[in-house]
């Protein structure tokens, strides 16, 4: 099937390509679906191989920083030469280190297999994120959420499946997860083709293209920095406190409330589940009300429910972990957003840098959490946590970038 650019006007400005944003955002699950696996699967790794926390936090460390280290740099070299075929070269090398994991026999052979899916997302996040924006029609913060809804789908649709297949059967079951990463391949070179198609597209109206993107803000350039590193403190924030939810989620479960590990998954799928959900609103409402409000409303917001938490039984902690889930995960889609706004036409840089610092927090925030579970306990672990939403305080600081556009 070959999809072509409308003939009169701009893609990016005239219309929404509903297909092609679904069909990235389904590669966009296929890709987090099989990298949510590996927190999936570290209660059978931890007594399989006799793990600490701290071993337990440098498994998702090493994930997270093969999953960051490379993304900005991906973007900006793409940024300067778009590459449609690095949609299908992720999902290769995700499919390669999830082989490499099941038959993985020592913590070494873990780490290395986790850094091989780590470098798949570097290379996949960059210019699946330029092709939401190309799809977007203008709607920006619309892609951005369908895309990465996807993406949070795989996230909580991955444990589900891997308390299906791998728990019960064991660590060479992972292999079965292969087959996502066919379909994937399959669908991303079909998205990759379409993009292409749009690359030529901008190069013969080259004109008309750069003067769109180059339209500035308004801003000076050291208030778009002292912007750009305020919103990497909210990502800090945000992130930190994920990786308490999605590393070590299950095990407070099982501390506190005497669960078993599949009955924990079910439960962090239901948070996973509320992040989805978050994110597809997140978008929307910030193209509608404005991205700063949906920040401060996701980040801050958030804080009197994460810091009540710890303190409650069973099913008002689930409650509360479905809550949170909501409002925390609307943020980073309007976050995304507003970066591009703010560095107009560095797409793909701003995405490895924003998807970057956001891996990489997850995997620090999981390894300084994992020392932290080992020094003390993963009850104080969580009560600690509670308050790092008291950070979107500092998204006060945050100009209005939609206002000064429309001045």
């Amino acid at each position: 099937m070959k999809i072509t650019a409308p003939s009169s006007g701009h893609p990016l400005a005239r219309n929404t390509v509903y297909g092609i944003l679904f069909a990235i955002s389904i590669g966009h699950m296929l890709n987090d679906l099989m990298q949510s696996v590996i927190p999936s699967v570290y209660p059978m790794l931890k007594e399989s191989f006799n793990l600490s926390f701290t071993q337990i936090g440098l498994i998702t460390l090493t994930f997270q920083l093969s999953a960051s280290l490379l993304q900005p740099f991906v973007g900006l070299y793409t940024d300067k030469h778009p590459t449609p075929r690095s949609l299908a070269v992720g999902m290769s090398f995700t499919l390669i280190g999830l082989v490499f994991l099941s038959y993985a026999s020592s913590f070494y052979m873990i780490l290395a297999a986790v850094a091989l899916v780590g470098t798949g997302s570097s290379i996949f996040h960059p210019e699946a994120s330029r092709v939401a924006q190309l799809a977007s029609g203008g709607k920006k913060g619309l892609a951005q959420s369908i895309f990465q809804v996807g993406g949070n789908a795989g996230s909580a649709i991955g444990p589900l499946m891997a308390a299906i297949i791998v728990i019960p059967n064991g660590q060479a079951h992972i292999r079965w997860f292969v087959a996502f990463a066919i379909a994937g391949i399959m669908l991303l070179s079909f998205v990759g083709r379409w993009y292409k198609e749009q690359i030529l597209y901008k190069v013969k109206n080259n004109a008309a293209v750069s003067a769109e993107v180059e339209k500035g803000n308004g801003l000076s350039r050291g208030k778009i920095i002292s912007s750009i590193v305020i919103l990497l403190v909210l990502i800090f924030s945000k992130y930190f406190y994920m990786a308490s939810m999605t590393s070590y989620f299950t095990f407070y479960l099982i501390d506190k409330f005497g669960l078993s590990v599949q009955q924990s998954q079910v439960y962090l799928f239901a948070f996973l589940a509320a992040v989805a959900i978050g994110t597809i609103l997140g978008g929307p409402l910030g193209d509608k009300y404005g991205r700063k409000m949906i920040i401060w409303v996701s980040i801050l917001g958030a804080a009197p429910f994460t810091l009540l938490l710890p303190h409650v039984g069973l099913f008002a902690t689930v409650v509360l972990a479905v809550v949170i889930g909501v409002i925390i995960s609307s943020a980073f889609s309007a976050i995304l957003v507003y970066a591009t706004d703010l560095v107009p036409g560095k797409v793909g840089l701003i995405a490895g840098l924003f998807f970057g610092f956001a891996f990489g927090m997850g995997g620090v925030g999981s390894a300084v959490l994992g020392w932290l579970a080992d020094h003390t306990s993963i009850a104080y672990v969580f009560s600690v946590c509670a308050y790092l939403p008291l950070i979107g305080i500092v998204t006060g600081f945050l100009p209005d970038v939609r206002s000064r556009k429309k001045s």
